[in-house]
C-alpha cells in the first residue's frame, strides 16, 4: 500500500495535468490519423504479414512498410528492419553509409550518446573499425546557455568547408543535462546548415517519434534514425531499427545495411512483419501514454523537492524525464523502486555495473516484456554527479503512474500502510 502523502500528491498532480493530458491526446489523434492514412494509401493487407526467408526477394510486406514509414515521417524513402538490434546500430549504418575517409562529422548538439562515441572513435581508434579508424574526422559545437550555438556552427562550417559531410543532431539529451530539441529547433538548424553547406543533416530521432505532430524530415532533415524498441515499435516490435530521409541518403545507408548494389532489395522478414506493422499503428497512442507518465513523474518528484527536467507543465519533444538527485543513493533507490513496480522481474534489485560502451557504471531498471525496450517502463542513469535518473516509457499511463508512486515511496522512506 502507498502512504497518504504519496496518494495526496498524486491526486493533486492529475488535477493540475488535466489540460496538458488533453493536448497530448490531440497530438496522438493527429499522428494516428497520419499513420492510418499511410496504411490506407499503401493498401496494407493481411497477405503482407506472412514474411519471407532466405534472400527475401520480392517481400511485399517489407517494401510496403518502408513506404508507410517514409510517408508518415515526411521522407522520400525509408527502410525498416527487425535485424537492426538497437538505435546505435541504426546510427552506425547511417553514418558509415554517408561518410568517407577525410570527411568531417560535425555534431552540433554537444557530445553524442555514450555508445555512439565508441562508433565515432572518441575513446580511441585502436583498429576496431570506428569512424576515426577509417579516417573520418570529428568535431562538435556545444550548446551556449542551453541554446543552439549558431555562431559556433557557422564558424566550424567555414573552418572545414566542403569537408563537412554530415551535420549531426541528437534530438534527445542522452545522458547530458541539456534540453531536448523541438521539431522547430531542428528545422532551424536544417535551414541554417543547408544555406551554408552541402552537408547531410542527420538526426538521431530516438525517443522523439510521435511526441509532436511533425518529424525531422518534415522540416528539412536529410536523414532521421531510430530504434523500434523505442517509440515507433509501439511496444509490439521485439527488435529493429529504421532509417528515413532523402532518396540518395537512404540508398547509401542501405548499401551499408546489406551490400552495394543489393541495398533494400534483400532481407528476409522471417514472420516479423505483422509485429512491425502493428507496433507502428499503435505507436502514437503508446507514446502518448509514455508522455503522460513523464508529466506525472515530473509533478510528483518536484513536489518531493527534486530537480526535474522538463517541468511538469512544459510540453515535450521526447519521452525522457530527468531527475537530479544530487546523491548516489537517491538514483539507486529510485531505479530500484521502478523495477519493483514493473510487470516483469519485479523481484529483481538492479545495481550499478560496468556496461559495454559506457564510460561510467550504469544502473538500469527495465522490467520489460522485450529486453532493453525503453518505450516500456524503464529508468537508468550513469553513476556520476549530479546522479541523474533518466526515466522513460510506459505502455499504459496507469501502470506508469503506479510505478512512479512506488518509486517515490521508496525515496521518501515512509512506512507503507
Amino acid at each position: 500500500m502507498l502512504s497518504e502523502r504519496i496518494l495526496k500528491i498524486a491526486g493533486e498532480a492529475e488535477l493540475a495535468l488535466a489540460p496538458i493530458f488533453k493536448k497530448i491526446d490531440e497530438i496522438s489523434y493527429k499522428n494516428t490519423e497520419r499513420v492510418l492514412k499511410a496504411f490506407w494509401e499503401n493498401r496494407v493487407s493481411d497477405s503482407m504479414f506472412s514474411g519471407t526467408t532466405g534472400y527475401g526477394y520480392d517481400d511485399v510486406g517489407r517494401d510496403t512498410l518502408d513506404k508507410v514509414y517514409a510517408e508518415v515521417f515526411g521522407a522520400e524513402g525509408a527502410f525498416v528492419r527487425h535485424t537492426i538490434p538497437n538505435g546505435t546500430t541504426a546510427l552506425s549504418i547511417g553514418l558509415f553509409g554517408l561518410l568517407r575517409p577525410g570527411d568531417v562529422l560535425l555534431s552540433v548538439t554537444n557530445e553524442p550518446y555514450d555508445t555512439l562515441c565508441e562508433v565515432i572513435g572518441l575513446n580511441g581508434a585502436n583498429g576496431d573499425g570506428s569512424l576515426a579508424d577509417f579516417g573520418v574526422k570529428y568535431d562538435q559545437v556545444n550548446f551556449k546557455d542551453e541554446k543552439i550555438d549558431f555562431e559556433g556552427i557557422e564558424k566550424k562550417l567555414n573552418e572545414y568547408g566542403d569537408s563537412v559531410k554530415v551535420v549531426f543532431i541528437q534530438r534527445s539529451k542522452g545522458y547530458l543535462n541539456r534540453p531536448t530539441l523541438t521539431i522547430q529547433q531542428i528545422g532551424e538548424i536544417c535551414d541554417f546548415v543547408h544555406k551554408r553547406s552541402k552537408a547531410y543533416v542527420v538526426v538521431d530521432n530516438c525517443y522523439g517519434e510521435f511526441c509532436e505532430e511533425r518529424e525531422p524530415c518534415h522540416v528539412g532533415a536529410d536523414m532521421m534514425i531510430g530504434s523500434l524498441i523505442k517509440n515507433p515499435g509501439g511496444g509490439i516490435a521485439e527488435s529493429g531499427g529504421y532509417i528515413a530521409g532523402t532518396k540518395r541518403a537512404v540508398e547509401l545507408a542501405s548499401y551499408r545495411l546489406t551490400s552495394v548494389g543489393t541495398g533494400c532489395e534483400v532481407g528476409a522478414t522471417l514472420g516479423q512483419s505483422r509485429n512491425l506493422f502493428k507496433g507502428f499503428f499503435l505507436s502514437p497512442h503508446v507514446v502518448s501514454q509514455a508522455i503522460k507518465t513523464a508529466h506525472f513523474a515530473a509533478y510528483m518528484l518536484e513536489a518531493l523537492g527534486f530537480d526535474v527536467s522538463p517541468k511538469y507543465n512544459e510540453m515535450r519533444s521526447d519521452i525522457i524525464q530527468t531527475v537530479k538527485f544530487g546523491y548516489k543513493d537517491g538514483l539507486i533507490k529510485f531505479c530500484q523502486g521502478i523495477q519493483s513496480a514493473s510487470p516483469v522481474d519485479s523481484y529483481v534489485t538492479p545495481m550499478p555495473w560496468a556496461m559495454p560502451g559506457y564510460q561510467d557504471e550504469v544502473i538500469m531498471a527495465a522490467g520489460a516484456f522485450t529486453q532493453g525496450s525503453s518505450i516500456e517502463l524503464s529508468c537508468d542513469g550513469p553513476v556520476r554527479p549530479p546522479y541523474t535518473a533518466f526515466f522513460q516509457g510506459s505502455l499504459t499511463y496507469e501502470s506508469g503512474k503506479l510505478a512512479i508512486m512506488t518509486a517515490c515511496e521508496k525515496l521518501t522512506g515512509e512506512k507503507r500502510c
